[in-house]
């Protein structure tokens, strides 16, 4: 499962990549997801949103994932 970071997420993570295929738990839903990020980055919490696309396809809380999985993590952006 590998996840890529964009934006503030990359900044608070430190890099655009993790890997989290040697991982024991893996999460197994996108909420499972959102809340082992905070709890691992608590600056995660503090994003007023956040969107998740697993396989290039935008996800909700509730998709389930796999371990052969490719996940954006899109935080909020702005713009005019």
């Amino acid at each position: 499962m590998e996840l890529l970071l964009f934006g503030i997420a990359k900044d608070i993570v430190g890099e655009s990549v993790i890997d989290l295929s040697d991982k024991d738990c893996l999460p197994t839903s996108v909420a499972e997801l959102k809340k082992l990020l905070a709890a691992a980055y608590p600056d995660f919490s503090k994003l007023s949103s956040l969107a998740i696309a697993v396989n290039s396809e935008y996800a909700d809380d509730d998709v389930v994932l796999d371990k052969d999985d490719e996940i954006a993590i899109i935080p909020p952006v702005s713009g005019g």
